[in-house]
């Protein structure tokens, strides 16, 4: 009897332990943040003659830790992308908050198509201002 309930005690552990291993393997694909440093400065349109100028921190959030190199290696591409779409932006939208908004889910977007040539997938699973300071 003792023996039976031995048997089905390490059966019942040797399942347990292969359900934890299976669930750290499906845990791997965890969420990551990719800085874009530095800052990222331009200038935008403003009513009049002047010209206003925007500053950003930038975190890409990414749905696989494994992909933060897939960013780190096609960072200047992204730069170049942020700087183009904030540049052609008009001051109510960078100073409005749906504006805002607006522009960090263009801004995914357009970084998403721009890397599906490049890396073959979807890479960006979302973005986010850490900072955004504009005159």
């Amino acid at each position: 009897m003792i023996k039976r309930c031995l048997v089905q005690l390490l059966f019942t552990l040797s399942i347990l332990l292969s359900f934890s291993s299976l669930a750290e393997e499906e845990g791997e694909d965890k969420l990551a943040y990719f800085t874009l440093e530095p800052d990222l400065t331009t200038n935008f349109y403003t009513k009049g003659k002047e010209l206003g100028y925007i500053q950003v921190r930038i975190d890409i959030m990414v749905a696989n830790s494994a992909d933060l190199s897939i960013i780190e290696l096609h960072q200047p591409l992204i730069r170049d992308a942020v700087i183009e779409l904030l540049g052609k932006q008009s001051g109510d939208t960078i100073t409005s908050l749906a504006g805002r908004e607006d522009l960090r889910k263009t801004l995914v977007d357009k970084l998403n198509a721009i890397l599906l040539p490049e890396t073959g997938r979807t890479v960006i699973a979302d973005l986010l201002f850490t900072k955004y300071l504009y005159q």
